[in-house]
């Protein structure tokens, strides 16, 4: 019997339990981390909103998974302390998009991208895969007993699947 665990805005779950679904829903400009490893069956998603906890940081140590260059490190130590191996590690990053934003000012969706991306470099992980960008909202959904990831937008539901290894990083 699978259960679903909703990670909220500014949250961070991690699980090895195969009857969870970890989902995240109504992303925007926020970004959803997701990462899973398909030996130790661990994995864990992160719902940040913003890009650098410099920008606030009382904010930044009172909620680090608020942000990005805060939230990302967190999410890989906790999946690495429950049996996860960086070597093994599938990551995903979906959201991202450009949402009452229409002249493109503040960017935030964009920028969120690339701080996941600007993260996830400093600590030597590559992304799997990548739903980011455009102006949908997206529903994130990763199945704990087989690793599968979904993605809903624009009222479509597709698997997200893994780039060939030479072509993987976000784009922005």
């Amino acid at each position: 019997m699978e259960r679903d665990i909703v990670v909220g805005m500014a949250d961070c779950r991690t699980t090895a339990d195969p009857r969870i679904l970890l989902a995240t829903y109504a992303l925007g400009s926020c970004v959803a981390v997701v990462v899973y490893d398909p030996v130790s069956k661990v994995g864990g998603l992160l719902h940040f909103m913003l890009p650098d906890s410099a920008m606030d940081p009382a904010r930044g140590q009172e909620n680090p998974y608020k942000f990005a260059d805060a939230g990302i490190p967190l999410l890989l130590n906790k999946v690495f302390s429950q049996g996860a191996s960086k070597n093994r590690l599938m990551v995903w990053a979906v959201g991202g998009a450009q949402i009452l934003d229409d002249q493109g000012v503040f960017q935030i969706g964009k920028r969120n991208c690339l701080a996941a991306r600007r993260a996830l470099w400093k600590l030597g992980v590559m992304v799997s895969g990548e739903a980011v960008g455009g102006v949908d909202f997206r529903t994130v959904k990763l199945e704990m007993a087989t690793g599968r990831l979904f993605v809903e937008e624009g009222g479509r539901q597709r698997e997200l699947r893994n780039a060939p290894a030479t072509t993987r990083g976000i784009g922005g």
